[in-house]
């Protein structure tokens, strides 16, 4: 009689948490949602019968409240269906994106309290996304998230491409490590900055890479980061469970949420194939289409600008030495003695206007043309920058004249020093005055610490002050690249002129000590899965106390590397960082810079492996010319590639920027060679790359005479 009892008691407990289960379009995805006996919600993920994610809670944490939403649900409603599209980007990788996933809504009731809430799972070809949704309902208006707890239960000790989580930056160099070293490692892998804010010793933030033993990649990320809290990972490393870990605000709420509303999309791609990671569009695909009408003033950019000479100590951004602080409408710059080492004088600028020009470029950037950078950093000041008074030697209307009789456009820059709320009281001012005076983009940055004081850059009403940047923007027609603001995650589908975004470490950091060797072959894994970045590429002069006496940092990578870097850090938004002294002494390797293309009909990935290697094929937008790059990592390597993506029966000339054999990132870095051969779909290179290198080839339809 007891084994009766026991057998009907297991039986309706099984009934109780029955799973619902959804597949992917191609079968190979298996998604399992269940409830547990006290009501929390779980999934789980297979991948070729294979685990990715084992069973892991879902649920929030309300602030006040003494139920939350972690547990005592029943399910009152599943709805299945299945979306299958193709759209075509405004700008991208390739020139349409299918968007195709079978998706399952649960609907949830909590019996205690009556609240609702759905869970939305989406699985695609390529991974898994899924969100909370809170319907509007009477017992769930208003709520503060405490925290999210969303967990990524991993299939053991695998290992991971991570950086430190961190409330205030990205600007880190990967680690690569099994989950149970990132506790040890965590103080070694947190280098200074100007903004940083850790939380726990096992913290990391995402896009993060993971690989385990027997070669499957798995990537973790979000999607449609809009009025919510940037999501971190925290690792319970006993037991191998990441749980969600939101960017608090200054009073420590991690997000103020009216119903109805949506979380942003939790999304896990994964692959046995390294290249599927960097071909995934899920992320923007869990975005919303574009939401601007009209969109053909929204244009890729190649530009030049006057950034690196500051970046290096070469030049300053300031206009004066003289004085201890200035305060913007009092201060007279006119009566004051310049420091001479201004960087954003007309004559300056003029020089770079001259040689974009005369390479083809699309645009000139200047900072520090603006008055206020003589105490714009770390005193916490709200009205920093007006971003309309020029210095008196930047002349904005003859420069404007000069820079449009040569066709030339003007990148504005707007640095707010974290002062968002003085960015906001003059940004319809600034735009104005751009448009008046011929910028169509803007490079915005959020150097240090956040004012209000105590909020983070990644936190809620921070993001909010990011999205509403790049909406206003989109009013005046203004394309927008944003430094040290949050890491994107797909969001430029809905608003493409947010071209670029920095929000990790960049080229800037080679003349700040140097970044790791194999950086770039870490970062279209992780960061560039969310968005482009405005990495700025295209240092030829590596030894930076050539430049600046001062600096003896060394820009660990092989000028080839450099020029692979047009191709596989993909962007719309591409700039050719260095001096134009340096371009002109190795002006047969610049070529390829003048050459390559920056938007693109489609792209091949045809090797990759993360913090190793990854090699890139692209074809130009509407033409028939291809361009390949590939980054090497520490070791020397041959990367072998065939040639079939090209059209049969047609010839065409490969020319190939390589490391000489010589060649390496840090006692030979300038050692390149150039050749050029016929090639057709039927040929297959083979091409050495040394450590920190890589090559570049330009393949154009035709036979060289």
């Amino acid at each position: 009689m007891r084994q009766l009892f026991i057998s009907i008691t297991l039986l309706l407990a099984f009934f109780v948490t029955t799973a619902q289960n959804l597949q992917s379009p191609d079968g190979k995805f298996f998604l399992t949602f269940t409830l547990q006996a006290d009501g929390t919600p779980v999934y789980n993920l297979t991948y070729k019968s294979k685990t990715i994610i084992k069973p892991s809670k879902l649920g929030l944490e309300l602030k006040d409240d003494k139920k939350s939403l972690l547990n005592d649900f029943t399910v009152i409603n599943t709805k299945n269906t299945t979306f299958d599209e193709t759209w075509k980007p405004v700008w991208g990788e390739v020139n349409s994106i299918r968007n195709h996933y079978n998706e399952m809504a649960v609907t949830l009731t909590q019996k205690e309290t009556n609240r609702q809430l759905l869970i939305r799972f989406r699985l695609f070809n390529d991974g898994l996304g899924f969100r909370y949704e809170f319907p509007q309902q009477n017992n769930l208006v208003y709520f503060t998230i405490k925290e999210e707890r969303t967990q990524f239960a991993m299939p053991g000790d695998i290992t991971a491409f991570w950086i430190p989580g961190d409330y205030d930056t990205q600007e880190y160099d990967y680690t690569r490590s099994r989950l149970s070293e990132i506790r040890g490692l965590q103080e070694k892998a947190r280098t200074a900055n100007l903004a940083q804010t850790s939380f726990s010793p096992t913290g990391v933030q995402t896009s993060l890479m993971l690989k385990t033993d027997d070669g499957l990649y798995i990537n973790l990320h979000e999607a449609a980061l809009i009025n919510y809290a940037c999501m971190h990972l925290n690792l319970d490393d006993k037991n191998m469970i990441f749980e969600s870990w939101l960017t608090p605000d200054a009073k420590g709420d991690k997000g103020y949420i009216q119903a109805p509303a949506v979380s942003p999309w939790r999304t896990v791609i994964v692959s046995d194939d390294a290249r599927d990671i960097l071909a995934s569009k899920i992320t923007y695909n869990l975005n919303e289409p574009c939401k601007i009408p009209e969109t053909s003033w929204i244009k890729p950019v190649k530009y030049m600008g006057v950034w690196w000479e500051m970046i290096t100590g070469k030049s300053a951004w300031s206009y004066t030495n003289d004085l201890p602080a200035v305060q913007l409408g009092v201060t007279d710059f006119t009566k004051v003695k310049p420091n001479g080492t201004h960087g954003a004088n007309t004559a300056n600028v003029k020089r770079y206007i001259d040689f974009a020009a005369q390479n083809g470029f699309d645009a000139v950037l200047v900072e520090g043309w603006n008055v206020g950078w003589e105490d714009w950093f770390g005193h916490s000041k709200d009205y920093v920058f007006d971003f309309v008074t020029p210095y008196p030697d930047f002349d904005v209307q003859e420069l404007h004249n000069y820079a449009a009789s040569k066709g030339i456009k003007m990148i504005m820059h707007h640095e707010t020093s974290g002062s968002v709320r003085n960015y906001e009281r003059h940004m319809d001012t600034a735009y104005k005055f751009m448009k008046a005076n011929g910028y169509d983009a803007v490079k915005s940055g959020y150097v240090g610490p956040i004012l209000p004081r105590g909020e983070n850059h990644y936190s809620q009403w921070i993001v909010n002050h990011y999205q509403y940047a790049i909406e206003k923007a989109a009013s005046y027609k203004i394309m927008v690249n944003a430094h040290e603001a949050v890491r994107p995650t797909g969001i430029a589908r809905t608003y493409p002129n947010l071209i670029g975004n920095e929000a990790a470490r960049g080229t800037e950091y080679q003349a700040f000590g140097g970044s790791k060797a194999n950086h770039v072959t870490v970062l279209p894994f992780t960061r560039l899965i969310g968005g482009p970045m405005d990495y700025t590429p295209g240092i030829f002069e590596m030894d930076i106390s050539k430049i600046s006496p001062g600096n003896h940092s060394h820009c660990n990578s092989t000028l080839a590397n450099q020029l692979a870097l047009y191709v596989t850090m993909y962007s719309p938004l591409q700039m050719a960082a260095d001096l134009p002294e340096n371009y002109s002494r190795f002006i047969d390797a610049f070529q390829f810079i003048k050459d390559v293309a920056l938007d693109w009909d489609d792209s091949k990935y045809l090797e990759a492996e993360p913090g190793e290697y990854i090699t890139v094929a692209r074809k130009a937008k509407g033409k028939n010319n291809w361009f390949i790059g590939n980054v090497n990592g520490e070791q020397t390597r041959t990367s072998t590639i065939a040639l079939d993506f090209l059209d049969a029966g047609k010839k065409y000339t490969a020319t190939i920027y390589a490391d000489a054999k010589e060649a390496h990132y840090k006692t030979n870095p300038q050692a390149y060679t150039i050749r050029k051969i016929t090639v057709t779909s039927k040929s297959k290179l083979s091409t050495v790359s040394a450590p920190g290198g890589g090559y570049a080839i330009s393949i154009i339809p035709g036979v060289s005479k």
